[in-house]
């Protein structure tokens, strides 16, 4: 039986049962209890705040959550993201009154930002070396510079229109460049993980065969050589299967095999 973790309320409820039920999994969304089983497939749904969910997959009481990014990235809990489901898309943006003349995110030195989101806001403020006041609240962020609590605010932005009736302007968009950022960084590194790059001398009687034994990401590069004869073939290998095609590649007459550790790798 798979648990899958699941906001009780809010904008990704709806976009969530609906997936389900266009999976034709059925789950009862009426009168919805902590726990309820679907009818017709080994899923039961786990009914959770949002702020809940992170740590629910973390420790194990859910095998998998629908949780927005903003969450998933706060909480910093030890999960994996598995799947990006494409709705309910927003942003974390910083946003000011829309009278201020903003020239620049230099202009939160020395502010204060009220933020549900204080982890996220700091790292992008550390980034930028920015010194400012970090103000965490709970509820309606958007109301603090109306009331003087903060100068601006950092918040969850989807159509905008909640800042507009604050009189609020968004001035910059802090998730996505956090987190894409982040997240291209880590797949560059992961990728190259075991990884090694290997440049050999082949001769074009053989090349097919060699070709062949190479388990590349895509076809090797070959390059031609002065020696008409000859060609330069280069390509990547994982560790676990090097030192068997080598040896392999040896026979069919590769020489000058150079290996170089890869650091990162961009697919």
């Amino acid at each position: 039986m798979l648990r899958i973790a699941v906001q009780s309320k809010g904008r990704l409820f709806d976009d969530t049962m609906n997936l389900l039920a266009e999976a034709d999994i059925k789950v009862s969304a009426t009168k919805r209890t902590l726990l309820v089983q679907s009818s017709n497939f080994p899923l039961e749904v786990l009914y959770l705040r949002d702020d809940d969910i992170p740590q629910s997959v973390a420790s194990g009481v859910a095998d998998i959550g629908v949780v927005g990014e903003n969450e998933f990235v706060e909480r910093g809990e030890d999960a994996d993201v598995v799947s990006r489901l494409g709705f309910s898309k927003c942003r974390l943006s910083l946003a000011i009154p829309k009278e201020i003349d903003y020239k620049g995110v230099e202009w939160f030195n020395g502010k204060k930002i009220a933020t549900s989101y204080p982890g996220i806001l700091k790292h992008f403020l550390d980034e930028k070396g920015i010194q400012a006041e970090i103000h965490v609240i709970t509820g309606s962020v958007e109301i603090s510079p109306g009331i003087g609590l903060a100068d601006g605010i950092f918040d969850i932005v989807s159509s905008g229109s909640t800042l507009v009736s604050n009189n609020l302007r968004e001035v910059e968009v802090v998730m996505w460049r956090i987190l894409d950022e982040m997240l291209f960084r880590f797949k560059a590194v992961k990728d190259a993980e075991d990884k090694k790059y290997v440049r050999m001398n082949a001769p074009k009687a053989r090349l097919q065969e060699i070709i062949n034994v190479l388990p590349g990401l895509k076809s090797p590069t070959i390059i031609p050589l002065a020696d008409d004869e000859w060609c330069s073939v280069h390509t990547v290998l994982d560790q676990k299967q090097f030192w068997e095609i080598i040896g392999k590649l040896k026979e069919m007459g590769a020489q000058g095999i150079l290996v170089t550790p890869i650091e990162k790798m961009i697919l």
